[in-house]
């Protein structure tokens, strides 16, 4: 039989995941007017906390820590290929230029 994650645990995951959403957003800077881009620190910051909300989503909400270790890889190196992706993408320009 599955185990299914308990209110207690989703709850705690949500606050956890509104909680790094904020400093996604702080760390992003939203309220800054101009179009520069972020430093290197901030964006690094902001792709940790989008990596351990995907890591988060995947492991209570889609419930993959009851999967397979197969299942759990899978789903895994695809959000670490996205972020490196991401990260790549937005280090390209500065190591061109």
């Amino acid at each position: 039989m599955i185990q299914l994650p308990g209110t207690r645990r989703l709850l705690a995951t949500w606050l956890t995941l509104m909680a790094l959403t904020l400093v996604a957003m702080l760390s992003a800077r939203l309220d800054q007017d101009s179009w520069e881009p972020l430093p290197l620190v901030s964006a690094l910051l902001v792709l940790m906390v989008t990596g351990f909300k995907a890591q988060r989503l995947l492991m209570v909400y889609l419930n993959l820590r009851a999967a397979t270790p197969a299942w759990k890889g899978t789903f895994v190196g695809l959000v670490i290929l996205t972020l490196t992706l991401i990260g790549g993408g937005y280090l390209a320009p500065r190591l061109v230029g």
